[in-house]
């Protein structure tokens, strides 16, 4: 028996995480210096969080500490349960060197449970499909080390590509491994970004307007994308919803997917990549992450 936990930058419906039994740890952000944090992703006002951000709110978020993942684990161990904690990328994040910090402490305390930790080198969907595939696979009685071990071969095939309105969140954030790469561009080409092997975000392309950067992620997604007809893709905006529709039907028009798992960013990792960032995330036939 083992227990599921990730964190929030998942980006899972709450209503979907209560339905699997997955155990959500929430990321802490700051808006003009007030705290907050955001468990109920279906009751967060994107709207008005992202109106903020283009009016110059400063939104600043910390990682989640050591001891709230032990307070957090602790209980689950105690009622005698393992535990895979799947979490946002150590490439943009010390968030998941805590959670190793923890289970360092907490596994002599219980030395005959499990602590299996996943690295998705991912972050909103791309890491919450992998949260989703870890509880299809616990519904159907796969083991603790076998459902780690699929999660694992398949972070490097999950695609996570996006598009940004404004780069300079990437920039401010420190984020943008190849920043030099898309410097001194006019202000309407609109780079194409990508999470790398290292689950570092990595700019791959330089397309010219919106709607042609949009045309751009669902034709990566044509070229690269593995049995669509079995999987369940992601798409995640930054309040453009009109967008992530477009996106939507371009998917469905070619190699459409069996399910797509629209989502408002949460407001940690959309603070970070900013207004108006849409993102899509798939299986692809080979590692996309060093194409």
């Amino acid at each position: 028996m083992f227990q599921i936990m990730t964190d929030t930058s998942a980006n899972l419906p709450t209503s979907l995480s209560r339905e699997e039994n997955i155990t959500v740890i929430p990321f802490h952000y700051y808006v003009n210096g007030a705290s907050n944090t955001c468990l109920d992703t279906e009751g967060f006002d994107g709207v008005t969080f992202y109106n903020a951000m283009r009016e110059g709110a400063e939104v600043t978020t910390s990682q989640i500490n050591p001891q709230s993942y032990v307070e957090a684990m602790r209980p689950i161990l105690e009622r005698g349960e393992d535990i895979l904690f799947v979490g946002m990328s150590s490439g943009i994040s010390g968030s998941y060197h805590c959670a190793e910090l923890a289970a360092e402490e907490l596994q002599p305390e219980f030395p005959k449970r499990k602590i299996r930790l996943v690295d998705t080198i991912g972050a909103s969907l791309g890491e919450g499909l992998l949260v989703l595939k870890a509880a299809a696979d616990k519904l159907l009685g796969v083991s603790l080390d076998e459902v780690y071990q699929k999660l694992m071969d398949l972070r490097n095939r999950l695609c996570n590509i996006f598009t940004v309105d404004d780069l300079s969140y990437l920039r401010k954030g420190g984020r943008l491994s190849n920043l030099s790469f898309v410097i001194g561009t006019l202000l309407h080409i609109k780079p194409l970004l990508k999470g790398n092997e290292e689950g570092k975000i990595v700019a791959f392309a330089k397309i010219r307007g919106r709607k042609k950067a949009i045309e751009e992620l669902a034709a990566r997604y044509d070229e690269w994308v593995d049995h669509p007809e079995n999987q369940t893709v992601g798409i995640a905006h930054a309040d453009c919803p009109e967008d992530a529709q477009r996106l939507i039907d371009l998917l469905n028009a070619h190699k459409p997917p069996k399910n797509i798992l629209s989502v408002c960013y949460e407001p940690v990792t959309g603070s970070h990549v900013g207004p108006g960032t849409l993102a899509l995330f798939f299986e692809a036939r080979e590692g996309c992450r060093s194409m």
